[in-house]
């Protein structure tokens, strides 16, 4: 909407989401578009209309119950000057298979957040750095590894950790670690000698069995985002943008989840927990 007015509308007609389940959404602001995830899910790309930023609100209104809304920006460095934007965009091939926005302007009062606020949503919405869509932009080590960190109030459901960094050139292994007093709950250790992310916990001293599928997402030299979701039956992981892992609770008291470490050859420029 500008000047008063809704634009064309883009629409798309598959059913993500449904009355009554519970959802997690997630912005991606790319330099030419937004990427809209449903679940985990790439949903649909939407081109931006007018300069991104230019955008600073968010409003949540309609039959929803907010839980929680998170922002990650850590400002490592100034965006990229961005190209202009005509009022429309928008056309042939690139129009079809796209979501519209409703024309119907909403009559009750939007609940209002700033981009450096956080209030509760139905799902997590997330707005990573610009290089997630420009490749060549590196993110400055803003970090000293191995780094360590007490998350205040541990973890619960809906709580994401979010982590920007960059792997080293001649990277052996990196890990994530989210520790209790006495253990590891949740080991995820990029290995590129094996060409293999092994997913581990530590309980009563002793390492349990490995998981080692879904892939190898993590490249030598090149930046990464790592979310890492906490799911009421499950740890949910997001690598640049694409829900690759997820892995089952070994150790369910939550709240004792405290400790977030990462460590390894990679530098590390932002986390958000």
């Amino acid at each position: 909407m500008q000047h008063s007015k809704w634009g064309s509308e883009e629409r798309e007609y598959f059913a993500t989401m449904t009355r009554g389940a519970n959802f997690t959404l997630m912005f991606l602001v790319n330099r030419d578009s937004y990427s809209i995830f449903v679940n985990g899910v790439l949903f649909m790309e939407y081109l931006h209309r007018l300069s991104f930023s230019r955008v600073d609100t968010i409003s949540v209104n309609g039959g929803v119950e907010v839980q929680s809304i998170a922002f990650s920006n850590p400002a490592v460095t100034s965006p990229p000057p961005q190209p202009g934007y005509p009022g429309h965009p928008h056309s042939g091939q690139r129009n079809r298979n796209r979501s519209r926005q409703s024309k119907t302007c909403p009559k009750t009062p939007p609940q209002w957040c700033t981009a450096t606020q956080a209030f509760s949503a139905a799902g997590f919405l997330q707005a990573p750095p610009p290089y997630t869509a420009q490749p060549p932009y590196t993110p400055k080590p803003s970090f000293v590894v191995p780094y360590k960190n007490i998350m205040a109030g541990g973890l619960y459901p809906g709580r994401n950790i979010t982590i920007q960094g960059v792997v080293n050139h001649n990277a052996d292994k990196f890990c994530i670690n989210l520790r209790f007093n006495s253990g590891v709950a949740f080991h995820f250790n990029p290995r590129f000698n094996e060409n293999v992310v092994v997913r581990n916990s530590l309980l009563k001293e002793q390492w349990g069995q490995e998981e080692r599928t879904g892939g190898m997402p993590f490249y030598r030299g090149q930046p990464f985002t790592v979310i890492i979701m906490c799911d009421t039956q499950c740890y949910k992981v997001m690598v640049n943008g694409a829900l690759m892992f997820s892995y089952n609770h070994r150790h369910f008291l939550f709240q004792q989840i405290d400790i977030l470490e990462v460590e390894g050859d990679m530098s590390l420029s932002a986390v958000l927990v």
